[in-house]
This record gives structure tokens, C-alpha cells and sequence, in this order.
């Protein structure tokens, strides 16, 4: 039987492949892959309106329903964050960010709140950054009034519990013994002191000092000065009805036991950039550059098609021109490219950068420099453009991609205020991409590529760096109008410079 089967199915198969091979395609399908065709994408981000709520308790709160897990995930977003720290207590915003969910309540020791939260299989989270606090609290619907009363208690009443504060100050005094030892730490951080200047609160690091000088008195006259409900923007999605929740929330903020303040505005930079090439002495292999150039802010008219600029520039990964040159063509950087934040607060900065051997780090210096010249004085080809456009334009519902990740980019639209400056700002940004032209980029880049003015960090062996490979005997120090600075390395425990800074002209 077995072989009258086998036998069958050969024959079959003679007789299949016998057959004349058909070329013509069925109707309708193309002959080839490369000639399919697609209809013009179209995508219609959210807007505020069908989430948004003003609470009777003071908030305002964006809420979505999505009921395809059994999840509600609540987050609260306060206004203030370190550029609050009074002088002398840098850190005190992170202690009491970290602390918040982490250092139990006036009812529960921090070991109690831990335990009910694992039984509960709830995720409470806090911290404070740079220009805002948040509480995020995630868990199955079933246990969201619960979770909305351990989440009033944190927020009302947080104990700040003394050797969970102690815990944490050790946690950060030791972290400071490597603040030196990556390059690429020390690169974020010369960064930003050459960008804002030293006196600028994103650069009042916490010291050794800093953190012994916060007492636990300190953290709860923190919370009480700030955590106010006119401070708060709060969003809620997940396993519920949107106007039960709407209900929930008001009564999370309602009768709130005390009156804080309402945050006041971040502060704005005042300190300019100077040209000239500085150099942070490190005894290693690879060197680290940063290229800087003041950029805008996002409210700028400039600022779309400053993005696209930079997306060619160096933005764009492997079809960006600093990419190709630096990586593909010259074998310098295994990465190498650009990046140009549009300010919230205050204008941003546009950085290029790359790690190579310190030899060659001239020479790659000198190529991004030429890249930001070509960029300046001709204009992007329209292959390079339409790829510029697609890349953000075809990524844009990636933000939106679940409900939650849509309250927290309509939070943030609250929160930095376009939400009433710029409402139609995500349902016309597709437009806005697609009409930028050539001209238009080369005329933001004429603006902003001032090649002449660059300040170049470089963190990597000083002797090295400043004598080329024989190949490219490029002047380093020439690239950035011939001022070379020593930066010295900073005290891990102070922040201040361990020696006198140097300039040579």
C-alpha cells in the first residue's frame, strides 16, 4: 500500500512539473514586487478635545478608555523640578522624587507600602527631573480604588521614611566615584557647562555636600511648597468608563490637606557659547567630539524645516550626509551624526559628534565641518529631502501607538503650553513637513550652520589628539578659529574643576 502511494505521488510530480511554466501573472498582480503600488498615506493624529477635562479639584486631566487588557495605568505630572533646589541643597528634588513612592506614608512604613503593592501586582513609580515631577501608578482595573487610595496617600502624605532617605544619599555618594570614569559622561556633562554656563540649573549637579546638607524636614517642606493641585496635569488610560474615572480623579485631588504654591516658570540661559576647540584630557584610546551651534526653540517658524535640515545633516542615521562621510566612506566612527533639539523652554542646540581613535579625531572634526558647509551652500538634493520628509511624516502615529503613549504626548502638549499656543500642531504637521523646500532647508541651514563659530569638545588623550595621524595632518585647533581651552577634570564630589582652566590663543 505504502508503495502504491509513493508511486502515486511521483507520478503526480512528473506530471506537475511537465507542465509549461506560466509567465503571465494572474490579473491584477504585478510581475514583480518592485511594481507594486499603494494608496497615499493618510493618518489623522488625536487631538486634546475628546480626552481633556478640567477637574472641579483643580487639574486638568486627559482620560481614555481601552479595554483590551484588564490594566488602568494613572499618571500624574506636577510642574516644578530642579531648577527648584535652593543653593547648597542640589538634590534635594531628586531625594524627594525618588523617596515619594519609595519611603512609605503617614499610615504604611515604606516595607508595608512595598508589600501591599507587590500583592496588589501594582507598579507605583516617582521621580522628579529637570522642569517636572511624576507619579506613575500601573495595575489591574479591579483593584483601582485601592490603588487610587495608596496613590492619595503618596501624594498627600509621603513619610520620607529616615533610613530609606540615608539609603538614598549612599546610593548617590557612591555613584559620584565614576562620575569620571566614562568618557561619555564626561562629555554629556562639558556639554551642557560649555552650552548654559556653570550657574545654569541643568548643570547644579548634587555634590557630597549638596546631599549631607538635605535633612528629611527639607523634603517634606518640598512636597508641601510644591505638590498642589493647581501644579498638576493628571491622565488616566486603560480598563474603565471615562466618566466614572473623571469622577475617580476629582476625588483623588479633592479636599486637599494643605496649599502649596504654583510653580514658577523654568528659568532662561543667559550665557553665550564661545568658539574654540576644548579639550578635556583623558587617558584613552578613543576620543569623543561634540561640534555645537546654538539652535532654536520649537516655537520657532524655522523649526520643521531645521528638523529636516538636521535629519540630511546627520539626524537620518545611514542616509544622512555625516553618516556616509564619517562612518561609510572614511572608516573613522563606528557612529557618527547630528542632533538638534528644538528648545521647550529655550532655544536648543544643534550637536554633531563621533568617537574615533584620537589621531584621527581632527580629521573627522574637519569632515563634519565641511558636511555643515555643503549643507549651508547648496541645497539638498530632492532624493534626500523626500527621505527626510517619510521619516518623520510616516513615524508620526508611532507616538500615538497606544492610548497611554497618546495621553502622554497630549499631557506634555499641556504641560509646555502649545496645547494653547499651537492646538493644531500634530494635525497639521504633516502638511507643514511636506511643504518644506530645498530653499527653505538651505535658508534655516544659512541661519544656524555658522561654521566659523563652532565650539568643539573633545574628551580623549590630549597628546594624541593634537598630533594627527601623518595621513591627515589636519590642524585641529585651527577647525574652531584657533583658541584651544584646557577643560580640567571635575572633583566627583564638588563639580569643580581640579585645576585652572587654560586657554591658549
Amino acid at each position: 500500500m505504502k508503495t502504491t502511494r509513493r508511486t502515486l505521488l511521483l507520478a503526480l510530480s512528473a506530471g506537475l512539473l511537465a507542465l509549461p511554466a506560466q509567465t503571465l501573472p494572474a490579473a491584477g498582480i504585478p510581475e514583480h514586487p518592485d511594481k507594486l503600488t499603494f494608496p497615499a498615506f493618510t493618518y489623522v493624529p488625536p487631538t486634546a478635545k475628546p480626552y481633556r477635562a478640567a477637574l472641579k479639584s483643580g487639574p486638568v486631566a486627559y482620560v481614555a478608555e481601552d479595554r483590551e487588557l484588564p490594566l488602568v495605568t494613572v499618571v500624574v505630572t506636577l510642574r516644578g523640578g530642579t531648577y527648584l533646589d535652593p543653593a547648597g541643597k542640589e538634590g534635594l528634588s531628586d531625594l524627594a522624587g525618588y523617596l515619594l513612592a519609595r519611603g512609605g506614608t503617614a499610615k504604611r512604613t515604606a516595607e508595608e507600602l512595598e508589600e501591599r503593592l507587590a500583592f496588589l501586582a501594582a507598579n507605583l513609580n516617582s521621580s522628579v527631573g529637570e522642569d517636572r515631577a511624576t507619579v506613575s501608578l500601573n495595575l489591574l482595573s479591579k483593584d483601582l480604588d485601592e490603588g487610587l487610595a495608596i496613590l492619595r496617600e503618596v501624594l498627600t502624605e509621603p513619610r520620607f521614611q529616615e533610613d530609606k532617605l540615608t539609603l538614598r544619599k549612599d546610593q548617590l555618594a557612591n555613584d559620584m566615584k565614576s562620575r569620571n570614569d566614562d568618557t561619555a559622561d564626561i562629555e554629556r556633562r562639558e556639554r551642557g557647562f560649555l552650552a548654559w554656563g556653570e550657574g545654569f540649573y541643568v548643570n547644579r549637579y548634587p555634590t557630597k555636600a549638596s546631599l549631607e546638607a538635605v535633612k528629611r524636614d527639607d523634603l517634606i517642606a518640598y512636597h508641601r511648597k510644591w505638590f498642589d493641585p493647581r501644579n498638576v496635569i493628571v491622565s488616566a488610560s486603560g480598563d474603565f468608563k471615562r466618566a466614572e474615572m473623571e469622577r475617580k480623579l476629582d476625588a483623588l485631588f479633592a479636599k486637599w490637606p494643605f496649599k502649596g504654591e504654583a510653580a514658577p516658570g523654568v528659568p532662561k540661559p543667559t550665557h553665550a557659547m564661545a568658539a574654540g576647540l576644548y579639550v578635556v584630557d583623558k587617558d584613552v584610546n578613543q576620543g569623543r567630539i561634540s561640534v555645537m551651534l546654538p539652535a532654536l526653540s520649537r516655537t520657532d517658524p524655522d523649526y520643521v524645516p531645521a528638523t529636516l535640515m538636521n535629519d540630511v545633516l546627520g539626524g537620518g542615521g545611514f542616509t544622512s550626509r555625516i553618516t556616509n562621510r564619517v562612518r561609510s566612506d572614511e572608516g573613522l566612527a563606528y557612529s557618527a551624526g547630528s542632533r538638534m533639539a528644538g528648545g521647550v523652554w529655550y532655544p536648543g542646540i544643534l550637536s554633531a559628534g563621533f568617537q574615533s581613535k584620537s589621531r584621527t579625531c581632527g580629521y573627522a572634526t574637519q569632515i563634519v565641518i565641511e558636511e555643515m558647509k555643503k549643507m549651508r551652500d547648496g541645497e539638498v538634493t530632492a532624493e534626500e529631502l523626500t527621505t527626510a520628509k517619510r521619516s518623520f511624516v510616516d513615524t508620526l502615529p508611532r507616538r500615538f501607538a497606544t492610548k497611554a503613549a497618546t495621553m502622554g504626548v497630549l499631557v506634555d502638549e499641556e504641560f509646555t503650553g502649545r496645547y494653547k499656543s499651537d492646538p493644531g500642531f500634530y494635525a497639521s504637521y504633516a502638511a507643514n513637513v511636506e511643504k518644506v523646500t530645498a530653499a527653505d532647508v538651505q535658508r534655516v541651514a544659512k541661519r544656524l550652520l555658522a561654521t566659523e563659530k563652532v565650539t568643539v569638545l573633545a574628551v580623549g588623550k590630549k597628546a594624541d589628539l593634537l598630533n594627527p595621524d601623518p595621513k591627515h595632518p589636519v590642524d585641529f585647533t585651527a577647525l574652531s578659529g584657533g583658541r584651544l581651552v584646557d577643560v580640567p577634570l571635575r572633583d566627583p564630589f564638588t563639580m569643580k574643576p581640579t585645576a585652572a582652566t587654560n586657554v591658549a590663543k
